[in-house]
């Protein structure tokens, strides 16, 4: 799978989304997932963007709720960030679970953990900068709850490496599988495995029953540990050049929409802050897609450097950037994104209790026939 970051081939994507075929298979690893989340952590395009062409399509809701349902994980996952801040990087909920390690199993770094759906997948993301969501959990399962290692770096392990890497996403679904946000722990066995990933693998440290993994013991295989090097490399600085009678649009690594004040003559530039990438490193090839994304903006200057140290930033006539819980920080007036439920503020007690709120907004026009089922699936929303 390829991640095009011209803004034609995107939209021929979205045009492509069939959110039928997705609630079915979703789970599978060829099921029909739109590759969409790249995008759409990058600002790119938006969950409500994406709902609203799936919903003018006029499908009775409870053929399209699944597909809703993972627009919607990705804005609750936001909405967590904006009430916690910070502490969404820590544990949100005390998990008493025996922890051997804060480190990272060296097998999964070299993908040699002899399970062959997993290995295959820690390399298609290397490769690629993608993973499939239910690979993720996998992963993550493998990771905190069999090797007993704490999920914080080897979220960032992960992160570091997805072209999609959202931190509230990507760190919040780490702690749901670590049962540090969630009332227990993700596991999956052989069995599980294989019939998701169409393998038909038998005899590897999985393949045990549901009921004998909490107990299990770390596998040998996963016991030797690794520190994995994650630094990221910017573009050389380059001061912008300002007009000072026209406003400065502000970007940042989460906001790259091309469409955005378009028609509006102003200074745009993009700042990425070596700062964000010294706690939140990231690959080159994410750096790469991210500056292909921006040379979709028309007249973007890219500057390597702290928001703070452009100082002529004072002079502008007005500054404008998009609200995000990364770039608080940022001067100038702050608009909302283009949330799924722009109504839903505060804070969320679970997803079932967002998903109860935003469903009577989305779906307010169903007919009864037609309403969305309560069953809440396990977060989808990291792939897409």
């Amino acid at each position: 799978m390829n991640f095009p970051t011209d803004i034609k081939s995107i939209k021929n994507r979205i045009q492509q989304i069939d959110p039928v075929a997705y609630g079915t298979s979703r789970n599978y690893l060829d099921g029909k997932v739109t590759y969409l989340s790249p995008y759409i952590s990058r600002g790119v395009i938006s969950t409500r963007q994406i709902a609203d062409i799936v919903l003018q399509k006029e499908y009775p809701s409870h053929q399209v709720v699944r597909f809703i349902q993972e627009l919607a994980w990705r804005d609750y996952y936001q909405r967590i960030w904006q009430q916690l801040g910070d502490e969404i990087f820590e544990d949100i909920r005390v998990c008493h679970s025996q922890i051997r390690t804060s480190h990272l199993p060296k097998a999964i770094a070299d993908a040699s953990t002899g399970i062959e759906a997993i290995d295959k997948g820690i390399k298609d993301l290397y490769q690629t900068g993608y993973m499939h969501n239910h690979l993720r959990m996998y992963v993550a399962s493998i990771i905190c709850n069999t090797a007993q290692s704490h999920w914080s770096l080897p979220s960032k392990w992960m992160y570091y490496h997805l072209l999609d890497g959202d931190l509230a996403s990507n760190g919040l679904s780490w702690q749901w599988v670590a049962g540090t946000f969630s009332s227990k722990k993700y596991y999956c066995n052989q069995e599980n495995i294989n019939r998701f990933c169409n393998t038909s693998q038998t005899g590897t440290f999985l393949d045990l029953a549901y009921t004998d993994l909490p107990t299990q013991q770390v596998p040998s295989v996963l016991k030797e540990l690794t520190i994995p090097a994650l630094s990221t490399t910017l573009p050389n600085k380059i001061f912008p050049t300002l007009d000072s009678n026209l406003p400065t649009f502000l970007y940042h690594p989460y906001h790259l929409d091309s469409e955005w004040k378009k028609s509006i003559k102003a200074n745009r530039i993009l700042v990425l802050e070596p700062s964000h990438y010294r706690e939140h490193p990231v690959s080159d090839k994410v750096i790469n897609f991210t500056l292909g994304l921006a040379n979709q903006i028309q007249d973007l200057q890219v500057f390597a450097g702290e928001v703070s140290e452009l100082t002529e930033l004072r002079k502008s006539k007005e500054i404008v950037t998009k609200e995000h819980p990364a770039f608080l920080h940022f001067p100038g007036k702050k608009e909302e994104r283009d949330w799924l439920v722009p109504e839903l503020t505060g804070r969320f007690n679970s997803f079932f209790d967002y998903w109860k709120k935003a469903e009577k907004f989305i779906f307010s026009h169903s007919t009864p026939e037609t309403k969305s089922n309560n069953s809440i699936p396990t977060p989808g929303a990291l792939s897409l």
